[in-house]
């Protein structure tokens, strides 16, 4: 009998134990099973694991996440935009003239041109904003959370401490929007259980991606997000950009999961986004005292 009650009580404290590690609307979710494909509300990312301090413990992505780029089918550019993309200078992909970049001929040239530091002209450098679709692929590496309400969702992310507003309210975007915005203006509206959002009014010197592929104040953008599970949410996105680009540019596939409570703790008891800000003075110091040094670039003196 004695034997039967302890076996009950360390089988309920295992349970309960199980049930302790992991609370909140991810561990719900992935508990039950079920899910409203319409509830799009959570902390996403595209990263492993990550420790209750806010550090992505997991290296490279999960498997179907995607990669840091916009897409590898890139269409081609119009005279114009070949142009502007030869005149960018990125610091992210394989080294341009490398062996490395000579043994992967089958990648879009665009990532196999990275230069040293004393050449990039990366705007984010600055502490220029990122502009939606990088900061978007910036899950890589830091979250996103979506806050749904009655007639907007809100994208807040991680990355620059950004966001931007989704409405849902019924209204259209402007025709030929002259306030032009880093995050443009978006409308959305769910076409069964995809949820679309379209937007425009975009500043245009921001690039898409890390590799430095650009767009112009002309550029349309379309995000297809699709809850596929209780902890996995797909997006693809289109940019129609007629001054950068001959047909559309369609994104790989992204996938993010959905973060459980433990990951997204930065303080005991406190679940939030970590403030991870761009701050000029900060970003200023690290390139005239480290990043322009080991490139061989010198400033004078301020």
């Amino acid at each position: 009998m004695k034997i039967q009650i302890a076996l009950s009580m360390f089988l309920l404290g295992a349970l309960m134990s199980g049930c302790q590690r992991e609370t909140g609307p991810a561990a719900s979710a992935k508990n039950s099973g079920q899910f409203d494909p319409h509830d799009l509300s959570g902390m996403w990312a595209r990263f492993g694991t990550r420790d209750g301090r806010g550090v992505n413990q997991g290296g490279a992505p999960f498997p179907e996440a995607g990669d840091t780029g916009f897409g590898r089918d890139v269409p081609p550019f119009t005279p114009e935009g070949q142009k502007v993309f030869d005149a960018i200078k990125p610091g992210n992909g394989r080294v341009l003239g490398s062996a490395d970049a000579a043994a992967h001929p089958d990648e879009p040239i665009g990532r196999r041109r990275a230069v040293a530091e004393k050449f990039q002209n990366d705007p984010t450098g600055q502490c220029t904003p990122s502009g939606l679709t990088r900061i978007i692929l910036a899950t890589y590496f830091a979250p996103m959370e979506i806050i749904q309400a009655k007639d907007k969702v809100i994208e807040h992310f991680e990355w620059t401490t950004d966001q931007r507003t989704i409405f849902t309210d019924g209204r259209q975007l402007p025709k030929e929007p002259q306030l032009l915005r880093w995050n443009g203006f978006s409308v959305g509206h769910w076409e069964g259980d995809t949820f679309i959002v379209n937007s425009n009014g975009f500043q245009e010197n921001t690039w898409l991606d890390q590799f430095g592929y650009p767009h112009s104040d002309q550029m349309q953008l379309e995000e297809r997000y699709r809850r596929l599970s209780p902890d996995r949410l797909e997006l693809i996105m289109t940019v129609t950009d007629p001054k950068v680009y001959t047909k559309p540019f369609v994104s790989q596939k992204k996938v993010f999961r959905l973060l459980s409570r433990e990951e997204t703790t930065i303080e005991e008891g406190w679940n939030d986004l970590l403030d991870n800000r761009c701050v000029p003075s900060e970003e200023f110091f690290f390139n005239d005292k480290i990043r322009n040094p080991a490139g061989g670039k010198v400033l004078a003196a301020r």
